[in-house]
């Protein structure tokens, strides 16, 4: 009788456990018997290890041989526990050293041919096993970098089973490299990049394709948008900007992602776990720098916004736009039930989703872009525009963004038309992306400062009871925002974020702490009632 035991990573969401696989070798009739509550693709693995082992020069054990995943009562899926089954058979069957892969984390997926393929979320994965105690990880050498990213895990890349069982076994390590035909996709990486899983909505820049960014500077006019779009930047605010089509709005909001800051180290292992659990990591670039742009089309469901499907719940576009920005463009036109479901996210900056099958936390703290058109046609309060939109049809579309949700939106901004002079070039033209990032910047620093040591890292995330008692105005400053509040212009939580966009137009002009000034400021921009202080402020600088 033999027995061994290796370990792998069975993932809930974007979270990950521990598990012991365990491989016993009794005498009777030959059998292949696989427990511990694993889905069908898991259960295929028994015809997937027996045919990589045998392929890789090794010799299958002609006993009855049970694997046993523990914990059992933990669901596991996937394919990414084949390396680690097949190990413990072999260290089962003394084939290896059962003590040289007891305490090691194997995560891969076999082929036929004993080569070692790549698998979605391995770097959450990683993170489960470093926290769990583990030093040593085994994984597809493609995704070695990714791995790599967790400190204090020693990484083995392997290309094939062949060559974990030379390494194991002190033997010579075959090369196992394979050439691939010029212009040809790599297959094994297939397995990473998930059709249909939201692949170009999380990390693709628009212009990429032909070296062109989008720059601010391109967008004519519109200097109460883009100053609206800075002060969202600067303190990671929620926006919608609501005006007639081809105002410019999906062009500020293409604009947005470059003159947000470079995430940090922590929030870019959390992006690149979600993107790497969604499958829609791009090979080659295991640590994503950049804040991520979601733009779903506005027939998505509340299960892809939000998460979801069949088993376990995946990532939806909330969790996709992690750190970053979600925008949803022409919002009236998404369906009511998915709206309302974002209100819960952006309050907690995290999303709870209940399925069958379990329970899953995903991560949800992003900064959310409305766009709108003011009615069906557009055309809505245009003179002369010709707008025959009943009264009830306006009213009906613009109730279609609920009073709780866009209670919870910091910045309201109407964009106006394009004037003439300033579409051809003979207003002036406004700064660049490069200008507005660097302004940015320095407010993002200055409340990092102020909110060090708190778990707090932007002023859109301060708590409304800090602001009365900790992060106090100047005297005097929230007077007007108080005579809102009694004539019902303002709630209380809508006072909470006045509060939070005077800090960010504070940080942007350099000063200590919000005046009236400041408090003015962004109670025109949340309400869009004109009190003339955004005409005195300009642009924050």
């Amino acid at each position: 009788m033999g027995f061994a035991r290796a370990c792998s990573v069975a993932l809930v969401g974007v979270e990950g456990v521990v598990v012991e696989v365990q491989a016993d070798l009794e005498a009777g009739v030959a059998a292949f018997t696989l427990v511990g509550l694993p889905d069908k693709s898991l259960v295929e693995s028994r015809d997937r290890v027996r045919a990589a082992v045998v392929n890789s020069g090794a010799e299958w054990p002609q006993k009855k041989l049970t694997v046993g995943l523990s914990p059992a009562s933990v669901p596991k899926g996937g394919s990414g526990f084949d390396l680690a089954v097949a190990c413990a058979v072999l260290g089962a069957a003394e084939r290896i050293d059962p003590a040289s892969v007891a305490d090691v984390v194997m995560i891969g997926e076999l082929g036929l041919d004993g080569r070692v393929r790549p698998v979605r979320g391995v770097l959450p994965a990683v993170l489960a096993a470093a926290e769990a105690g583990y030093r040593q990880v085994v994984v597809p050498e493609q995704t070695a970098g990714e791995a790599a990213l967790v400190p204090g895990v020693s990484v083995l890349g392997v290309r094939s089973l062949r060559q974990l069982i030379a390494v194991l076994c002190d033997e010579p390590v075959p090369d196992e490299r394979q050439a691939h035909d010029e212009g040809r996709p790599d297959t094994m990486l297939a397995g990473l990049m998930v059709p249909g899983a939201g692949i170009g909505t999380g990390l693709a820049r628009a212009g990429q394709g032909d070296g062109h960014l989008p720059d601010l500077a391109d967008v004519a006019g519109q200097e109460r948008p883009r100053m609206a779009l800075e002060v969202a930047a600067a303190g990671g605010h929620h926006l919608l900007l609501s005006g007639p089509p081809g105002a410019g709005k999906t062009m500020l909001a293409e604009r947005l992602p470059a003159i947000l800051p470079e995430l940090t180290r922590k929030e870019s292992l959390e992006v690149t776990a979600v993107h790497s659990v969604a499958g829609i990591l791009p090979p080659g670039e295991p640590l994503i720098g950049r804040p991520p742009y979601c733009a779903p089309h506005h027939s998505a469901t509340m299960q892809s916004l939000i998460g979801g499907g069949n088993g376990l719940p995946r990532p939806g576009a909330v969790s996709l736009a992690h750190r970053g920005i979600l925008f949803l463009d022409e919002a009236p036109e998404f369906s009511v039930r998915a709206l309302d479901a974002l209100r819960q996210p952006l309050e907690s900056g995290h999303v709870v989703v209940a399925r069958s099958a379990g329970v899953v936390r995903l991560p949800a703290r992003f900064l959310m872009m409305l766009a709108a058109n003011p009615c069906p046609c557009g055309r809505h309060s245009l003179s002369g525009a010709g707008c025959e939109c009943p009264p009830s049809a306006v009213r009906r579309y613009q109730a279609r963004l609920s009073g709780p949700l866009l209670d919870r939106v910091d910045l309201r901004v109407l964009v106006d038309p394009v004037r003439r002079e300033d579409l051809m070039g003979q207003g002036r033209r406004g700064e660049s992306t490069a200008a507005v990032a660097a302004r940015v910047r320095q407010a993002r620093a200055r409340s990092a400062e102020r909110l060090a040591g708190t778990e707090w890292s932007t002023n859109s995330e301060v708590p409304g009871h800090e602001l009365r008692t900790r992060l106090v105005a100047a005297p005097g400053a929230l007077m007007e925002a108080e005579r809102d509040m009694e004539r019902g212009l303002l709630t209380a939580r809508g006072l909470d974020r006045v509060l939070r966009v005077a800090w960010t137009v504070a940080d942007l002009r350099g000063a200590d702490r919000p005046d009236a000034s400041d408090i003015a400021v962004a109670l025109e921009l949340r309400t869009g009632i004109p009190r003339g202080a955004l005409t005195n402020a300009g642009t924050p600088s």
